[in-house]
C-alpha cells in the first residue's frame, strides 16, 4: 500500500486552482489597491465600479458611522485583547445587544465576532447529540459547519422544496420536536428567497423549531428592514434569527436574536463565543451607527430595490440567464465555467468588479457571476455596468452563432 503524506491532499486543490487560472486570472489573486467610495475602487491601477461587495446600503463611508468608529478608536483603543468571557465584554457590546433585541422586537440578542462565528456558535450551542437539523441544500457553508460542530444529525431537503421538507419532517416522527429547520431568508448565490410562510406552516404541523439566517436580507426587506421574516409576516414563528454585520451594516461581526429565554445561556455553551476575542470597539461603534441608519433612512431600501430592478431588467433584456427573483443579489448564469471565467476577467479589464462562482462553490453545480447591488450605485453606474456587459456578451454570442 502506498504511503500517504499529510500534504498530498493539496495536489487536488492545486489542480483546481490551475484549472481556474488556465482561462484567465485567478479571482483569489485580485487586490483592491484603494477604495474610493462604497461603489468605486482602484484595481490594477484603473478606476473600477464595485458590483460584488455585498455593501447593500452603501454605509461603509457613511459620515455618522465613520465618526462613531473614529471616536471609539480614540476612546477605547484598537481591540479588546480578550474574549467576552475573559476581559473582552465592554459596555458597547451590551448596548449593541440591547439595540439588536429592540430592533427585532425580541427580549434577547447575542453578538459574535464574525457572522461565521455567529452561525457556528448558535448551532453548536443549540443542537447536541440526539438532536436533528433539517437544512436547505443551498444553505451557507457556515451553517453546515456549525451543524458538524454540534454533533447533531443533519438531513438536507431540496432547495426551497416544501414537499421535500415535509417528507423529511414526516419521517422524523417523534423526533420532530427535537428538530431545527435551518434556512436563509435571501440566498447569497442565486438571490432567491425562502418561502417562509410555507416553512412556518410545516414547522407548526410537526412541532419543530426554526432558525433563519438573514445575513443577506437584514436592512433590505420588511417595513423596518428586519429581513424576509418581517416582509412575509412570520416574525412570531421564527425561533432564532442569525445574521452578520458585514453586509448591510458595513462592518464585521454577527448576532443571534430570539424570543426564547435560553439564548443568554448560549454564552456558557457556545465555544466560538467563549474562545474568540470580542469585536473591536470601533467596529461595534460603526455597527451601532449603521443599525440606526436602517431605521432612520428607509429611503436607502427603496433606492437599493430600484437599482436592483434596473440592473436585473437590463441584463434580462440581453437574453442572459439570471436567478429567478429580482433582488440585490443578481446571478448571471453560464453553461460552461470557462465562459463565466472569461466574462468575469473581461469585465474586470473593463472596470467592472463582480464575483466569479464556479463548481464546487455553487449550489447546483453551475457557473455564474454574482452582482451585488448597492443603494450607493448611481443610475449612471448601473447603466455603465449594463453597457460593459453588453460590449462583452454580444460579441461572444455572435462568435458562438457563427461557429
Amino acid at each position: 500500500m502506498d504511503k500517504v503524506d499529510l500534504l498530498d491532499k493539496f495536489g487536488k486543490i492545486s489542480a483546481n486552482r490551475d484549472q481556474l487560472s488556465a482561462v484567465g486570472r485567478d479571482p483569489t489573486s485580485i487586490v483592491i489597491d484603494r477604495i474610493i467610495s462604497p461603489t468605486e475602487a482602484i484595481i490594477d491601477g484603473k478606476p473600477t465600479i464595485l458590483v460584488g461587495t455585498n455593501n447593500y446600503l452603501g454605509l461603509t463611508f457613511d459620515p455618522e458611522c465613520v465618526a462613531a468608529g473614529q471616536s471609539a478608536l480614540a476612546e477605547a483603543g484598537t481591540g479588546t485583547t480578550g474574549s467576552r468571557m475573559a476581559n473582552g465584554s465592554y459596555a458597547p457590546h451590551l448596548a449593541l445587544e440591547r439595540e439588536l433585541a429592540d430592533f427585532y422586537d425580541v427580549p434577547h440578542a447575542m453578538v459574535f465576532s464574525t457572522g461565521y462565528a455567529a452561525n457556528l456558535g448558535t448551532l453548536a450551542a443549540l443542537v447536541n447529540t440526539g438532536d436533528v437539523v433539517v437544512m436547505d441544500a443551498d444553505a451557507h457553508a457556515s451553517l453546515y459547519d456549525g451543524c458538524r460542530m454540534s454533533g447533531g444529525s443533519v438531513y438536507r431537503f431540496r432547495h426551497n422544496d416544501m414537499t421535500s421538507l415535509g417528507n423529511r419532517l414526516r419521517r422524523l416522527a417523534e423526533k420532530a420536536s427535537r428538530t431545527l429547520i435551518v434556512v436563509e431568508g435571501l440566498y447569497s448565490v442565486l438571490g432567491d428567497r425562502a418561502p417562509l410562510r410555507e416553512i412556518v406552516a410545516l414547522k407548526r404541523e410537526f412541532g419543530a423549531h426554526l432558525l433563519v439566517d438573514e445575513a443577506h436580507s437584514l436592512g433590505i426587506y420588511g417595513e423596518h428592514g428586519r429581513g424576509v421574516c418581517e416582509e412575509l409576516g412570520v416574525m412570531e414563528d421564527v425561533d432564532f434569527i442569525v445574521g452578520t454585520f458585514s453586509k448591510s451594516l458595513g462592518a464585521t461581526g454577527g448576532f443571534c436574536a430570539s424570543r426564547h429565554d435560553v439564548l443568554p445561556l448560549f454564552r456558557y455553551a457556545s465555544r466560538p463565543y467563549i474562545f474568540t476575542a470580542s469585536g473591536n470597539p470601533s467596529v461595534i461603534a460603526t455597527t451601532r451607527a449603521a443599525l440606526r441608519q436602517i431605521s432612520a433612512r428607509p429611503q436607502l431600501r427603496q433606492k437599493l430595490h430600484d437599482n436592483a430592478e434596473r440592473l436585473y431588467r437590463g441584463l434580462e433584456a440581453m437574453g442572459l440567464r439570471l436567478g429567478a427573483d429580482v433582488s440585490p443579489v443578481i446571478a448571471v448564469r453560464f453553461e460552461q465555467s470557462e465562459d463565466a471565467a472569461r466574462t468575469w476577467e473581461r469585465l474586470l479589464e473593463a472596470g467592472i468588479y463582480t464575483n466569479l462562482f464556479v463548481p464546487p462553490a455553487t449550489p447546483d453545480g453551475s457557473s455564474l457571476l454574482r452582482c451585488s447591488v448597492s443603494a450607493a450605485h448611481s443610475e449612471e453606474q448601473i447603466d455603465t455596468i449594463l453597457q460593459r456587459f453588453r460590449e462583452i456578451i454580444e460579441p461572444a454570442k455572435s462568435r458562438a452563432a457563427g461557429s
